[in-house]
């Protein structure tokens, strides 16, 4: 087993909603936890040397972000409290395609094999909340002009 984790996935939106849903605390609350059951709340001030602490319910992770290049690239440490593990790397990588958004999502410095699988039960549902907030229908800017 290994102990990092990679996910790709091509998204259904640009590359600047898509950088929004990694950045913005009111749509980071939207999918930023695997169990939706849990009470999300994030603070995240995006820049290099910033921090950000996510609630998911009990549980509550927070780190510092090492690189912040929108729309392309976002690098955070990852640490959850109440433990003594080091912290870990997350990585985004965003790339523009014709059919959307190419993320390129790495998770590593995870100390064995079994804790960077239980992460990897955490993105899963994670991406997949993010594949249905990208999909909701966005409003339309010239409806609201009437």
């Amino acid at each position: 087993m290994d102990t990092e984790i990679r996910i790709e996935r091509v998204l259904p939106a640009t590359i600047d909603r898509v950088y929004d849903a990694w950045t913005r605390a009111d749509l980071l609350v939207q999918w930023y936890c695997p169990n939706p059951e849990l009470e999300l709340k994030v603070q995240a001030d995006v820049r290099t040397g910033g921090t950000y602490v996510v609630e998911m319910g009990p549980h509550v992770v927070r780190g510092t972000y090492l690189e912040v290049a929108p729309p392309h690239r976002l690098v955070f440490s990852w640490k959850w409290d109440g433990t003594d593990d080091e912290p870990t790397r997350v990585e985004v990588e965003l790339t523009e395609m014709l059919d959307g958004t190419r993320m390129l999502l790495s998770h590593t410095g995870f100390a064995n094999a079994e804790d960077a699988a239980n992460h990897r039960m955490g993105w899963d549902p994670e991406v997949r909340r993010l594949v249905e907030l990208l999909n909701a229908r966005q409003p339309d800017p010239a409806a609201d002009r009437g």
